[in-house]
């Protein structure tokens, strides 16, 4: 007697434990625009003189031209395109001309404004926020602008101020209130532990450099 022993099924094992999901929280994004129209001239300029020498000019020029467009170029891109300060919810995104800076909220300890705007991290740390430029010239036009709405409002004596609403605050102060505002909001969160992690841009380094060497060889040789 021949019999069939049915396959045994074993109960699901529980899937491990995952960790803290991060749910997709939109990047706010803050740029210079001063620095960005100055980059579309300096990048126009450059393709104008630079196609210029490079087809019409003699000799070593076309050399020359494209050693000083292989510098120039991701130059102007880092100090002028390239800057950004991108902010969610879960961390703070620093693309400066060189380094990208990941920091998660946890890590940061507060911002820092001067003659330049940074974010200092726990261990003291300061990275310096370059899409994000000091204007001393707002800053003083919005303090003289609340000096007069103080004034207005304490002589205005029940009467409508003639001073117009306005901000009172730079800019890049603004900025800074809001981004220090979503720190102070987010850095306990489970999503906004981790580490500080630090990548150099070597996509504008490697041609800079290359750049530089191929102009100094030419520059060297006569």
């Amino acid at each position: 007697m021949s019999g069939r022993i049915g396959g045994m099924t074993t109960p699901d094992q529980p899937s491990p434990v995952q960790g803290p999901t991060q749910s997709v929280s939109p990047d706010r994004v803050h740029r210079s625009p001063s620095a960005l129209v100055a980059g579309v001239l300096l990048l126009g300029i450059a393709a104008w003189l630079g196609a210029d020498a490079l087809f019409v000019g003699h000799g070593r020029t076309p050399w020359l031209a494209l050693a000083a467009l292989l510098l120039a170029v991701p130059l102007v891109i880092a100090f002028t395109l390239r800057p950004a300060v991108l902010a969610n919810d879960h961390r703070l995104r620093v693309r400066n001309p060189f380094r990208i800076i990941v920091l998660p909220w946890g890590t940061v300890a507060g911002f820092r404004s001067g003659y330049s705007n940074e974010v200092v991290v726990e261990s003291g740390t300061k990275y310096q926020l370059w899409a994000v430029p000091v204007s001393l010239r707002a800053r003083k036009r919005a303090n003289r602008a609340r000096l007069r709405q103080n004034r207005e409002a304490g002589g205005a004596g029940g009467r409508t101020s003639l001073v117009p609403s306005g901000p009172t605050r730079a800019q890049t102060d603004q900025i800074m209130d809001d981004l220090d505002r979503l720190r102070e909001a987010r850095a306990e969160a489970v999503t906004s532990q981790g580490e500080v992690t630090v990548k150099w841009a070597y996509e504008i380094m490697a041609p800079a450099a290359a750049g530089a060497v191929l102009l100094a060889i030419l520059l060297a040789v006569g």
